[in-house]
């Protein structure tokens, strides 16, 4: 199972289409998306969660339940999950993250990250938008900052992109297929690991 999550308009759904060629339900208005949409590619179950944070007309208490729903299912599914793909918008991210920070409170974009950490999801970071960014590689080391990453790990992570114009799709494409395997290879040599303590005799 592929996740894709992040605050509500960040283009989660058109970035989807983008990879997989599929239609989902997209729109302009934050929130659109309130239940986990499901869709199949490439033999795996590809799923756009709703956004989390500001919805333009949603009353304050179904914004938390949202969240609550959206914590709940990842932590449900946690081990089913191969993958998590953040949706960042590239441009507003910097500072919403510092006006949050300003007030003592813990960024939700970070709060999300570091939680599928916690829960051990290989996690890429998709910063959309970054058509409207002026310094991609500075909003790119900020978030390596934020997230408590190295540069070098950022690099490897956090794909720039642009979801509406089709940039670098194909370079995120080929992060989720590498993660994707590398979780495979690590769950082969565990299994044979098991297997093989399994069958040591037992004196």
């Amino acid at each position: 199972m592929i996740i894709f999550v992040g605050r509500s308009n960040v283009g989660k759904s058109t970035l989807i289409h983008r990879l997989t060629g599929k239609e989902v339900r997209r729109g302009k208005r934050p929130g659109v998306t309130r239940r986990p949409i499901e869709i199949n590619w490439r033999g795996k179950r590809v799923i756009d969660m709703p956004g989390f944070g500001f919805m333009s007309g949603v009353p304050k208490r179904v914004q938390e339940r949202v969240k609550d729903e959206i914590v709940h299912f990842i932590e449900d599914h946690a081990e089913e999950i191969e993958l998590a793909v953040l949706v960042i918008d590239g441009k507003a991210a910097p500072e919403i993250i510092e006006r949050w920070e300003n007030r003592g409170e813990i960024p939700i974009d970070v709060e999300f990250f570091q939680f599928l950490r916690e829960l051990e999801i290989p996690t890429l970071v998709a910063l959309n938008k970054v058509d409207r960014v002026r310094n991609v590689e500075g909003t790119v080391n900020f978030l390596a900052e934020k997230f408590g990453i190295t540069h070098t790990e950022a690099r490897r992570i956090i794909i720039p992109i642009s979801a509406k114009f089709g940039r670098n799709i194909e370079t995120l494409r080929r992060a989720i297929s590498e993660t994707l395997e590398k979780g495979k290879k690590a769950s082969e040599n565990l299994e044979n690991d098991v297997g093989d303590g399994l069958s040591d005799p037992v004196e």
